[in-house]
């Protein structure tokens, strides 16, 4: 038990050092998540503010201000709070002979680094979406993933406004698409992880791209609008699932697109008694009769 306890702390403490250490620039910028996840945001803010695909809604959003909340909460409170957590479960998995091997199919490791950076790319996106469509499928998943749902307007912040409990499943299943690759994350991974933040920014933001020809390989705006619109599609629980490809969606046929006006109602059904505050929005998917 004691080295459980001892993991946790260390995990804990690693994770609000770097954390720390990133704020102040103490770590090697290309790992400064803080400051690059900030500096990406008020790029596509200030492309969202010089060219407004939906004129009429404001700089500062509905909800600007709470999504902003949530996404440094998702992406630094709640990752320091959860590190110990992982940690012990790693130390868990080695006690009980379970390695990053076990489920191995590829080993990219003496690939050339942009194909090892395109397959690990590629590979976690696919993860990413099917564990997208099992959130719209399944009720008690459902539950946890209204918080991002409940965005009225959309904005580059709607991004990361999302309940922690996504993580708890995220997170597995990209662990796992990792150990598909042989337990291996390529050197220059954060490359990926900086692609992934600025397309999910994109997605999101106020803006009209659709990428041409590229639309049928990279997600948009457009596309991901419909994802949340009030209104899907007779007999399906949800269209555009797409994270930062919109090739799954094509491909499995998720796909849909009507129109490009921009000019769509977002939600879902009962959203407005949905709770407007963080901490009332994060208890929802616990309570007995909420759908």
């Amino acid at each position: 038990m004691e080295k459980y306890i001892d993991a946790f702390v260390t995990a804990f403490n690693g994770t609000v050092s770097w954390t720390w250490k990133s704020i102040l620039f103490e770590v090697p910028w290309y790992t400064n998540y803080f400051w690059g996840l900030t500096l990406i945001s008020l790029v596509v803010w200030l492309l969202e503010i010089a060219f407004p695909w939906r004129k009429q809604q404001a700089i500062f959003r509905k909800d600007f201000w709470l999504d902003a909340f949530y996404m440094y909460f998702n992406f630094f409170i709640f990752a320091i709070v959860i590190a110990g957590v992982y940690k012990v479960l790693g130390v868990l998995f080695t006690d009980l002979n379970i390695t990053v091997k076990s489920l191995a199919l590829i080993d990219i490791a003496h690939w050339p680094m942009w194909i090892q950076l395109l397959v690990f790319f590629v590979v976690l996106d696919f993860v990413q979406w099917f564990t997208h469509v099992l959130l719209h499928r399944y009720p008690f998943l459902w539950k946890f993933h209204k918080v991002h749902h409940s965005v009225k307007e959309m904005g580059f912040a709607a991004h990361l406004r999302y309940h922690w409990m996504e993580n708890i499943l995220y997170k597995p299943l990209k662990t796992f698409g990792v150990m598909i690759l042989g337990g291996f994350e390529p050197e220059q991974a954060y490359i990926v992880h900086f692609i992934a933040i600025t397309i999910g920014h994109l997605n999101h933001a106020n803006i009209k791209i659709t990428w041409g020809v590229f639309k049928y390989i990279f997600n948009n705006p457009v596309m991901h609008l419909y994802h949340h619109a009030y209104t899907l599609p007779k007999g399906t629980h949800g269209v555009n699932y797409g994270i930062s490809l919109s090739l799954w969606d094509y491909i499995f046929k998720t796909n849909y697109i009507p129109e490009d006006s921009g000019q769509v109602l977002i939600g879902f059904k009962g959203d407005d008694q949905f709770p407007k505050d963080f901490i009332h929005q994060n208890t929802y998917g616990f309570k007995k009769g909420q759908r």
